[in-house]
C-alpha cells in the first residue's frame, strides 16, 4: 500500500473558496458553479477570487482533489479493515456511499473533463489504488471499478428499472469479483 501523495496546502482563504463551491456543487449542481456566483457567497470581488484560482478549472481540480484525498482515505481504509464481508466488497460498498453521499462532487471527478495537469502527481491513481489491492490483478481491479462506476453513476441518474433490488445486484458483482 502505497502513502497517500503530497496534495499543496491551501491558504485559509483559499480552503473557504473551495467549501463554499463544494457546498454549492452539493447543493445546486455544477451548472451553479460559476466564479461569479462563488465570489458573491464567499464575500468578494470576483477579480478577488482569481488571485486565489485562476479559473473555474482550477477551483474544480481543488474540489476533484478533496474528492480523491476523502476516497482513497475511505477505501484504503476499507482493504485495511473491510470487516467479515471482505476487501471486495468493502471497498465496493464504501465506494457506493461516497457517490450516493456526494452525487454532484462524484460526478465531477469521473466525468469528462478531469484535470489532470492540475491535480497533485499520483493521487488519481493512489485513490483507484483499493481496487488492485482488493483483487490483486491490475485487469480484474479495472474491471471492479468499472462495475463500481457504471453502478454508482446509474444509480444516481435513477437508471435502473422501477423494483430492481440494487443491493442484491451490488452484492451479487462484489461476490464475481471475489471469486475471480
Amino acid at each position: 500500500m502505497t502513502d497517500a501523495p503530497v496534495v499543496v496546502a491551501r491558504s485559509e482563504r483559499a480552503s473557504e473558496i473551495v467549501a463554499t463551491a463544494r457546498r454549492i456543487l452539493e447543493d445546486e449542481g455544477r451548472e451553479a458553479l460559476t466564479m461569479r456566483r462563488l465570489a458573491d457567497e464567499v464575500g468578494m470581488r470576483a477579480p478577488s477570487l482569481y488571485k486565489h484560482f485562476p479559473a473555474k478549472r482550477h477551483v474544480e481540480a481543488a474540489l476533484v482533489e478533496d474528492a480523491f484525498v476523502e476516497m482513497g482515505e475511505v477505501l484504503h481504509r476499507a482493504v485495511r479493515r473491510p470487516g467479515r464481508r471482505g476487501p471486495v466488497a468493502a471497498v465496493l460498498g464504501r465506494y457506493r456511499d461516497l457517490a450516493l453521499t456526494n452525487p454532484h462532487l462524484y460526478r465531477l471527478a469521473t466525468g469528462p473533463g478531469l484535470a489532470r495537469d492540475l491535480l497533485a502527481p499520483g493521487l488519481e491513481e493512489w485513490a483507484g489504488e483499493p481496487f488492485f489491492l482488493a483483487t490483486g490483478e491490475p485487469y480484474l481491479a479495472q474491471a471492479m471499478w468499472a462495475f463500481a462506476h457504471g453502478m454508482a453513476i446509474l444509480e444516481i441518474e435513477g437508471r435502473f428499472p422501477a423494483g430492481s433490488d440494487l443491493e442484491r445486484t451490488w452484492r451479487s458483482g462484489a461476490e464475481a469479483f471475489s471469486r475471480s
